[in-house]
This record gives structure tokens, sequence and C-alpha cells, in this order.
């Protein structure tokens, strides 16, 4: 705090503006207040749509139209039920494991998930590929369980970097190991439909544990994910 004191509220204002602009990421933890449950899912929705009405409102809207009488609702209901559901815990699916029974110990590759996220600085769209590997020990999980991990974690505002670090925890802490690779692919509409206005360019995020971090064992997962054959 002493050392932003000398500063004015349009350079603070700035400063805060161009860390959203550059997708910095602040906490591995996505950042929630502890009383952040505290209302039931149909308070927020409620609340919500107040909200969202004024926006409309606010923008010129004319909310007696039959096409956007019901829009505050629906997107009430759209953030609190969808798109950022990844918030509430009790959304988390269930990462049971298995015995290892066939004492598998190459590297299981889940490629292609598709992803849906929001950006946290904007609250746009981003849209990807998410790649998961790991090397089994004594363990091994239902392969929809990676793509549902993936789901859970994306549906809630992020970052991207964020978000890899956050699947390579959960992958490693459910299946007692290092040896998980996660490698997001996307493209982030808060730099496609503004800004630079940005078309055809993507972001990369690799977070890499344990044996991936060997040459020969990251270059094996590459080559795999980068197989074109599906």
């Amino acid at each position: 705090m002493e050392k932003n004191s000398n500063k004015s509220s349009e350079e603070l204002l700035k400063e805060i503006e161009e860390l959203g602009n550059d997708h910095v990421m602040t906490s591995i933890a996505t950042p929630l207040r502890e009383d952040a449950f505290d209302l039931t899912d149909a308070e927020k929705i409620e609340l919500i749509q107040g909200y969202f009405e004024k926006i409309m409102h606010t923008l010129g809207l004319d909310l007696t139209d039959d096409s956007l009488r019901g829009t505050p609702k629906r997107v009430a209901k759209l953030y609190v039920n969808e798109l950022f559901k990844g918030l509430n815990e009790k959304h988390k699916p269930s990462m049971s494991t298995f015995e290892n029974k066939y004492q598998y110990n190459q590297m299981l590759v889940e490629k292609n998930i598709t992803l849906y996220s929001n950006c946290e600085h904007h609250f746009l769209p981003i849209v990807g590929k998410a790649h998961v590997a790991y090397i089994p020990n004594d363990k091994v999980i239902g392969l929809s369980k990676i793509n549902r991990i993936v789901d859970y974690y994306a549906r809630r505002p992020q970052v991207q970097e964020r978000l890899a670090l956050q699947i390579l925890n959960e992958m490693q802490q459910s299946l007692g190991t290092e040896d998980v690779a996660v490698y997001i692919d996307a493209e982030h509409m808060c730099v496609s439909s503004r800004g630079a206005s940005d078309q055809s360019s993507s972001t990369v995020t690799v977070e890499y544990g344990g044996k991936f971090n060997e040459e020969t064992t990251k270059k094996e997962f590459l080559t795999y994910i980068n197989n074109p054959l599906k």
C-alpha cells in the first residue's frame, strides 16, 4: 500500500486497466470472497437479473420489446447455471480413481478436449482445446473424468495460465503423481473482438510436472498431441 500512496486515482486506474489488457495472473487460486456462497443460486439469479436490466437500460435498450424482455433473466441463469458454475465446488466432478491392475506405465493422453471459458478481465469468451496427459503409477482415472475436470475449472472467469495450473494440480493430487502435463491452445475474444482485433491468433499455455520436464518425455507428449490421426 505504501508504494502506491503517492499515486493519483487516475494512475492507479491506468495500472489496473493495463494489468487486465496484459492478462496477468495474480494467483493460482480463483479469487473468491469468503462469503461467495452465502447466497443461493436462485438469489444470485434474481440479483444478477436486476443488475443486467440496469446495464441494458443504461445502454439505451427498450426492455419492453418482446425480444429483449426476457434477456436479463436468461443472462442471469446463464451466468450462474452454466458459464460460471465452476466457481461452486458443488459442481466439482468426483475424481474417483482405480487400481492400476494392468500395471500400465506408459503415457496416457486425452487430446482435443473442447474448452469454453471466459476471460476474467473483460468477461469475453475463451474457446479452444486442452490436451492432458499423465503417466500412471498405482492409480488410473476414467477418461471422461479428465474432460469433466477441464470443463469444471474452465467454467469460471479465468486466466489461461491459471486454468492450466488448476487442471495440472487437480490431476496430480487425484492420481498421486507429479507426472502430468497440460497443454491449452485457445482463442480469446477479448483479443479478436476488441483492442488489436486480431482474428487469427491463439494463445498456448503449457504446464509440465515430474517426468514431463524431461526432454524425451516432453517431445513424446508433443508428438502425440500434434499427430493428425484421430
